[in-house]
């Protein structure tokens, strides 16, 4: 915070005119998606603090194609933290719970939920919107599918690192137990509601903050024509470009919105821009930093080769889908 607030200030102090073009277009692009933000963080909460994502864990157990495809909708429509996905995912390998499952939700879980679909209805477009929402159904059956396939393999079979069972019960508060629709009739889960309120729009006004800066110098600092021959609708390699380079420099998904916002206005095909979005949302340095922690380097490899090559496929069909229909 102290650096951001040095950096800020020297910017200021040194280009005075760009500094309040900055201001004047974070600002206003707060203005122009704050209901449907809004709308995103109270469902988001509401989830949270009636237990929903929580008792979705008994769902898992079962035949391997229903738990696949029930855990991929699972993990597209109900928004899970990373600080809540470690634990609960370990925790259900502990137990015995098959990976094909996990690795279904593991993946299509970071990529969207009601906040995520919000705003990039807001600052993308419905088109973007429900493309990302059944990307990351998709992403999901693809990468449970594979893991199902490889069922018998020594990574599959044994997923976990010696320590990984240690994680569990590690975020043992950060939800209720059990389910209630009601949340106003219990004050432990209202202090939920508002605690996980309070917390998520505070990451998310921070990540907007920095990311609607950045779209504005990047729109302001980089020439159209340098971008374009790279990712641009005619460049053949604009999408592995994007997964390959980009996605592992994915820091937030909200983050991300406004910069390929910026980065489509300057000619980056859109086919790259969702691939971008969905390998940084499974993928990011961050999101491989964390399974690090529980799973073994094998099932590492795995995790992240099924994020890099559904995430390729997903880019492809979507620019030709986008293509024809426009």
């Amino acid at each position: 915070m102290w650096a951001t607030a040095a950096v800020t200030v020297a910017v200021a102090l040194t280009w005075p005119q760009r500094a309040y073009g900055t201001l004047h277009f974070v600002l206003q692009s707060f203005m122009d998606v704050a209901l449907m933000i809004a709308a995103g963080l109270i469902i988001s909460a509401w989830i949270a603090a009636s237990g929903a994502a929580t008792i979705t864990a008994r769902w898992f157990k079962g035949r391997p194609v229903a738990t696949v495809f029930i855990s991929s909708a699972i993990g597209t429509v109900i928004p899970v933290c990373g600080v809540t996905v470690l634990p609960l995912t370990t925790g259900l390998l502990a137990s015995g719970v098959p990976l094909a499952p996990i690795m279904a939700f593991w993946l299509s879980s970071p990529v969207t939920g009601p906040t995520m679909l919000t705003a990039t209805w807001a600052l993308l477009g419905p088109g973007f919107a429900i493309g990302k929402l059944l990307a990351a159904f998709a992403l999901g059956i693809f990468s449970g599918a594979m893991t199902a396939l490889l069922a018998r393999t020594q990574m599959v079979q044994n997923p976990l690192r010696a320590s990984g069972t240690s994680q569990v019960g590690l975020c043992g508060t950060c939800m209720p137990t059990g389910l209630s629709f009601r949340i106003w009739r219990d004050p432990a889960r209202v202090r939920v509601f508002g605690e996980n309120l309070v917390s998520t729009t505070r990451t998310v006004v921070t990540c907007l903050t920095f990311a609607f800066s950045a779209e504005f110098l990047l729109r302001d600092l980089l020439p159209p024509e340098a971008l374009t021959a790279y990712v641009g609708a005619d460049s053949h390699y604009a999408i592995p470009l994007a997964v390959l380079v980009g996605a592992p420099m994915y820091l937030d998904g909200l983050a991300a919105l406004p910069l390929v916002q910026g980065l489509l206005a300057l000619g980056m095909s859109p086919g790259a821009a969702m691939a971008l979005l969905v390998s940084g949302g499974a993928v990011s340095i961050w999101g491989v930093m964390a399974v690090a922690l529980v799973l073994r380097p094998a099932t590492i490899v795995l995790f992240v080769a099924l994020a890099v090559s559904g995430s390729l496929v997903i880019g492809y069909v979507f620019q030709a889908l986008w293509t024809h229909f426009s």
